[in-house]
């Protein structure tokens, strides 16, 4: 029998385990939103308040009597959020959006009301941001990319390339409480790249409205060098937070996420593999070489979507660790991913359809749904059990349950 921290360093090494890991919220896309949540701790008779670790999201704080009774395996260092994380509980900021999603914000979240009667959440001195959500809503949406008159100032662009002191002393300080008084294996995230989603173009630490994310996969196309300057710059950012951070964690953290970076639509991939490949490619390379060459980190890559034929590219540029692993989505096959991939790349998810099972099948199909996808991903390991993306509002407690349960009760070697 294994500790949760010795099964997660086994299995993504492809080493033998006794059973698959199982994670739920050990990152801000392996989540459960509030409300599915809430209904989830109601069910298990757990009535403690439900903290929101991401308002945008709306996705719940996993607590450990949850961590417990589903034999969860996993915990979170998300410098965004450690900071509230070490706050008390009489700071945090109770509030209700929509039926079902009560619990308390981060220290200093403010909710305000547009015109439309849209919820807004506001900035830290009380102004609106672009981020709404309608009343009937569960998320909130950024209303502000490719509004007229915006464009790309490239020169402008400076990507973060620090953290203040006040964050790295709240994250040495959580993670020498994870590693010191759990056994739950640490997975870090912060201070990653993100090329072909938003953030390399919004990238608020600049001050720069750069939210046209049409021009940007056209600069791609016709500006290629300028493209692979401001990548560079954003790599070169990236490679100064980790070293930081790295500085203050070490080894306490099996993996980084380096990127949240969606490169696949449900029907393909957002641009010609060949394209990503020339483009992208040579920045997750130096940015995963550096990982791999001053820390004892693997790298751990977010991409949603049909990426089937971007893999080979990404195991070439030192990805260790895919996730969502969406197989409901085109070419990504739970089997054919396995036979190609397999031993090559850990995949991190897949565990359970999001789309089409886990929300609209009855327990029973949840379980044998499950119990199938580990008898394809199980084999020779590499493989950390969570559902595709995050658990939604509307997914019923019971098939939850059915879902946590049976990846536990299968997943024994």
């Amino acid at each position: 029998m294994f500790t949760p921290r010795e099964r997660v360093a086994r299995v993504v090494n492809f080493q033998p385990a006794d059973r698959v890991p199982i994670d739920l919220g050990g990152m801000k896309a392996t989540g459960i939103a509030v409300k599915a949540y809430n209904a989830l701790k109601k069910r298990i008779g757990l009535s403690t308040p439900t903290r929101i670790w991401d308002p945008k999201f709306m996705i719940a704080h996993v607590e450990e009597e949850v961590r417990q009774r589903f034999h969860l395996d996993v915990v979170p260092l998300d410098v965004s959020s450690v900071s509230d994380e070490l706050r008390p509980e009489c700071e945090w900021v109770p509030m209700a959006l929509y039926e079902g999603a009560e619990g308390l914000m981060p220290p200093g979240t403010m909710i305000g009301e547009d015109d439309r009667g849209r919820w807004v959440l506001m900035d830290a001195d009380g102004r609106p941001t672009t981020l709404r959500m309608p009343r009937e809503g569960y998320y909130f949406d950024d209303i502000s990319f490719d509004r007229p008159g915006m464009g790309i100032r490239p020169s402008q662009f400076q990507p973060e390339a620090t953290f203040s002191d006040e964050q790295l002393r709240a994250v040495e300080a959580r993670a020498d409480f994870l590693f010191s008084h759990t056994d739950y294996a640490v997975l870090g995230w912060g201070g990653g790249v993100c090329f072909l989603g938003l953030s390399l173009i919004t990238d608020r630490s600049s001050n720069v409205t750069m939210g046209c994310p049409t021009q940007w996969m056209t600069m791609l196309i016709t500006e290629k060098e300028l493209c692979h300057e401001m990548m560079g710059r954003s790599v070169d950012a990236a490679i100064s937070r980790l070293s930081l951070l790295s500085e203050v964690i070490g080894n306490k953290c099996f993996a980084w996420g380096i990127a949240a970076d969606d490169a696949g639509t449900q029907r393909g991939e957002f641009i010609h593999p060949d394209l990503w490949a020339e483009m992208i490619k040579p920045h997750y390379a130096r940015l995963c070489a550096w990982v791999h060459a001053h820390t004892e980190w693997k790298t751990f890559l977010h991409s949603c979507g049909s990426v089937y034929h971007l893999i080979p590219h990404m195991i070439e540029a030192g990805v260790d660790i895919l996730n969502p692993v969406q197989t409901s989505a085109a070419n990504m096959e739970p089997e054919r991913l396995k036979r190609e991939f397999g031993g090559k790349l850990v995949f991190w998810g897949g565990g359970c359809d999001t789309q089409h099972v886990l929300g609209n099948g009855s327990p029973e199909e949840v379980r044998t749904h499950v119990r199938e996808r580990l008898a394809l991903f199980k084999p020779e390991g590499g493989y950390v059990f969570t559902q595709v993306h995050n658990i939604q509002p509307n997914v019923p407690p019971e098939n939850i349950v059915a879902m946590l349960d049976a990846a536990y009760e299968h997943g024994v070697f």
